[in-house]
């Protein structure tokens, strides 16, 4: 695996993350369809919400039709902000379709170690990563390709990569969502993988098959059962789509 070359600060700033996060806490809650039971914002997906008053007891409100439980909600959030010991505690406390924003404005204070764990957790936990705006495929490449691959696998994941051949076959499957994002960074070392994404939700997608070398895939993840390899899509050879015929209804997938 060759990257970038990129100089990590020794130590992870605590401060500054706490500080962006605090400034992320101040946005403005964002309704949806479903609201208030549904709503978007970096430290809540629910309107509704429990808040812990002074005396220690907990009750409900209503973020959107009350500010005097939206100005407690924040303090409580605020507090756990402040009173966290680690990065990896701060990001817990993000909602995941804001992970990969909170990453990109987190990077400059990241020691590596922090970033290899950032980037590796909310890739998992985030749904169609490659689709996320706040990280353009070319920006999430060059976030993989800077950091040790060794930090961002596990055991088991570093013992699986090091088992590859030089040039790897891989596999993606892809519905009317997403393809046009064939090429993406998210590829998989299994075909049955593949073919479930390609008909899950009822659809009739399309199986790829493509040959990668060794050397530009960034990292393999199992935390989901899909034995997923990041690549450069760039670097991608062969690729084409498996015939319908060839096709099946896949394996079930722990998502």
């Amino acid at each position: 695996m060759s990257g970038q070359k990129k100089k990590w600060p020794a130590e992870t700033n605590l401060a500054a993350l706490k500080s962006l996060a605090n400034a992320l806490l101040q946005l403005d809650i964002q309704l949806t369809k479903m609201s208030p039971l549904v709503v978007k914002h970096p430290f809540t997906d629910s309107g509704l919400v429990g808040i812990h008053d002074e005396d220690g007891s907990l009750s409900a409100g209503n973020l959107l039709d009350d500010p005097s439980v939206l100005h407690s909600w924040r303090e409580n959030v605020r507090q756990q902000i402040n009173e966290a010991e680690t990065a990896a505690g701060l990001l817990l406390l993000v909602t995941k379709p804001y992970q990969l924003g909170y990453l990109k404005l987190a990077t400059p204070y990241l020691c590596e170690q922090d970033a290899a764990l950032f980037l590796s957790y909310t890739w998992i936990n985030t749904e169609s990563p490659n689709d996320d705006p706040n990280l353009s495929k070319r920006s999430l490449l060059a976030m993989f390709r800077s950091i040790a691959p060794q930090k961002l696998m596990d055991e088991e994941e570093r013992e699986l990569f090091q088992s590859l051949d030089d040039v790897v076959t891989v596999y993606r499957g892809v519905t009317s969502y997403n393809a046009q994002n064939a090429k993406a960074l998210s590829w998989t070392l299994n075909r049955e993988v593949a073919e479930w994404f390609a008909h899950r939700f009822g659809q009739n997608g399309t199986v790829y098959e493509a040959q990668v070398k060794k050397e530009n895939i960034y990292a393999v993840f199992l935390g989901r059962n899909e034995e997923e390899v990041i690549v450069d899509p760039e670097r991608l050879t062969g690729l084409s789509q498996l015939p319908e015929q060839e096709q099946g209804q896949g394996m079930e997938i722990s998502m």
